[in-house]
Formats: structure tokens, sequence, C-alpha cells
């Protein structure tokens, strides 16, 4: 598999004025089908991401980030958010051959949901608790039931809004997320998209996980206020109970989700998607200095 990475903070100071770009960085990684590293570079010269190859993709490899890298998870750059997703992003990332049925046969991919293999995923999130319908079969033998085909995330009055994205005629799988933050009165507001989606033979996109969340953080304290999701898209019908837990986060300071999030919503207390999805709140305070 062969990844590419780009991401970017921008400042908008007035609608009808061009962006600023503050910060961007990029990486491209040639990784195995099970997920291990043999090669990443990157334009950014912060640190060296090459010294990442070997490593396997997962939680692991999240730790490995934050012992190696603590200046880029420190100051919230876009390179360690990229890095960070490499865990997330390379597990979903062969769900896109089941779009291309075609183009898995002529590169004699076997892909197969076995519905017993399920079983070694139970519990390790909640819509593979014990008793779902992940487990059971009941929606039959794969994921594409709740799957919903999605337009382009480019909104025609925003076209700067997001980093080009390329178009690619083989398979492929994007993970897409914005981070939008603003001052409102004493408190800061963000919301927080998340997409992945593979490409299908005739051009469109296919979604499995899209989430929206708003949250409101005390701009004095830095604490979680409120926080909404919405569940747009997801592979299972218990997914979206997860949202119910969201309360538990209440209070706590932002820039410590990344842990807290995984300490407070383990397992079936939590989805694994919405969970990456809040973790990237810890970019907040990053983003609001740039407004002050």
């Amino acid at each position: 598999m062969q990844f590419v990475g780009c991401g970017r903070d921008i400042l908008t100071t007035e609608q009808d004025h061009p962006i600023q770009v503050l910060v961007q960085d990029d990486f491209t990684a040639s990784v195995t089908m099970d997920r291990k590293i043999l090669s990443i570079e990157s334009c950014c010269r912060r640190c060296d991401v090459s010294a990442l190859a070997g490593f396997t993709g997962g939680a692991y490899l999240r730790a490995v980030l934050q012992e190696r890298f603590p200046d880029e998870r420190k100051a919230g750059t876009p390179l360690y958010l990229l890095l960070d997703d490499l865990s997330g992003a390379s597990l979903i990332a062969g769900w896109a051959f089941t779009q291309r049925p075609g183009y898995v046969d002529d590169f004699n991919i076997q892909v197969v949901e076995d519905p017993s293999l399920r079983q070694t995923m139970m519990n390790v999130c909640l819509g593979f608790a014990e008793g779902s319908t992940s487990l059971s079969g009941e929606l039959g033998s794969t994921t594409s039931e709740r799957c919903a085909v999605v337009k382009s995330l480019v909104n025609p009055e925003d076209p700067d809004g997001w980093p080009v994205m390329a178009e690619y005629c083989e398979t492929s799988m994007r993970r897409a997320r914005r981070i939008d933050v603003w001052p409102e009165g004493d408190v800061t507001r963000a919301e927080v998209y998340f997409q992945d989606t593979a490409s299908r033979a005739d051009g469109s996109r296919v979604a499995v996980h899209e989430y929206c969340l708003q949250a409101t953080i005390d701009t004095v304290s830095g604490t979680l206020t409120r926080l909404d999701a919405e569940p747009h898209i997801l592979p299972y019908p218990e997914c979206p109970n997860a949202i119910a837990n969201l309360d538990r986060l209440i209070g706590t300071p932002v820039k410590e989700l990344r842990t807290t999030v995984l300490k407070r919503l383990a397992r079936i207390e939590g989805c694994t998607h919405l969970n990456d999805a809040v973790r990237s709140l810890a970019e907040v305070p990053v983003l609001a200095n740039y407004l002050s």
C-alpha cells in the first residue's frame, strides 16, 4: 500500500480575503498489507520520519511517535496528526478492495469477509460488542449494506478550504479530517469532521465512516464544556450508540484528550473512529493560539 498524507493549518480573516497557509506538512510511505512500514519520508526537516521504517501500524506505533517526536506532539503540528493517523488509516485501508472486485481479481488479491474471523474482534469496540450484528452476521457478510456514496468534500463557495486531493484510477482509500476553530465570546468553538472513503470504478467515492463533532471549550481553563456528535455513516447499527458516553469527557483539558479518550472510552465504551475524531480536539489550543 502506498500512503500519501498532506495536512496544513490555514487562517481565514475575512470571507473575501485569501487564506493564509501557516504551516503545511506531508509524508509518503510504503506499507505492507499487514501494516508494516517499509519506507517513509517527508519534506519536513524538523524531524527524521524515516526512523519509523520497520514499525507496524497500531497502538504501538502511536507510542513510538510520542517517544521519538515529543516536540511535534507538543507543538500539535500537522505532521504529527498525519503520522498518528497512519495507525487507523492503515487498519481500514484494505476495505477499499471490497469496492473494486474486478481490480482485486486482476491482481489475485484475496478479500474474504469470513463471519467467524470477526469473533476475534469481539469487544474491541462498541460496534463489535458481544451479541452485536457485526458478529452475528445479520446484515450479511460485508459492511457494504450501510455504506453510502458521497459527494466531493470541496465546497464551491470555499474552494481553498481543503488541500488539493488527488484522484486515483486505482483502488484507493482516503481519510479526510477538518478541524475548524473560532472564538465566540468567552469560549472557543470547534467543529471536527471525519470521513473514510474508498474509490469505485465509476469515479465515485463511497463512505464507511463519517462523523461531525461540535465542541465548546472554556477559553481561560482550556477545558471541554460541551461535546455533541452527529454520526452520519457507520458500518453497523450499534456504532452510533457510542456518542452516549461522550459526557464522560466533559471537564477534561482538551490538550489531554489524546490519552484521556483512550482511557475513558476504551473498548466497548467507545467507537474506534469516534475516538479518533475526538482525540484530534487536542489540537484546538494550537489553532486557537493563531487566532490571538
